[in-house]
């Protein structure tokens, strides 16, 4: 089931369940998302089991926000459609010349997959 998350959350506890919910959402593994957030395995298992939280102006915390709105970005642009959203992750992009999966998991270019997204939506 795919969510709306219409703003990304200030608070701990929220941030850390929404992406924790984006995760789900689009299929990833929690040691995905610990590359994605430059943090290690336990720590994202100790976020999902509600051991943990984000912690405010970290690098994960910045991280987190960013995902957030790459998901936002994602969900307009594949018109809430979770298949949609979840094949696009995975499909080669011609643009980028590889799955924006590879560039969000092992390349660590978050911010050129939100820049491409918004420019997408900007040309729709």
């Amino acid at each position: 089931m795919i969510l709306e998350i219409p703003e990304i959350p200030s608070d701990a506890r929220k941030l850390t369940q929404a992406v924790i919910q984006v995760v789900d959402m689009l299929d990833l593994y929690q040691a995905e998302l610990a590359r994605i957030l430059h943090l290690q395995c336990a720590d994202i298992g100790q976020l999902a089991n509600a051991q943990k939280l984000l912690i405010v102006d970290t690098q994960a915390w910045d991280l987190a926000c960013k995902f957030i709105h790459f998901y936002q970005l994602l969900y307009l642009y594949k018109n809430a459609d979770g298949v949609a959203m979840r094949h696009w992750l995975r499909r080669r992009n011609k643009t980028f010349e590889q799955t924006p999966h590879l560039m969000l998991v092992d390349e660590d270019r978050l911010t050129d997959l939100i820049s491409s997204l918004r420019a997408s939506l900007k040309n729709d």
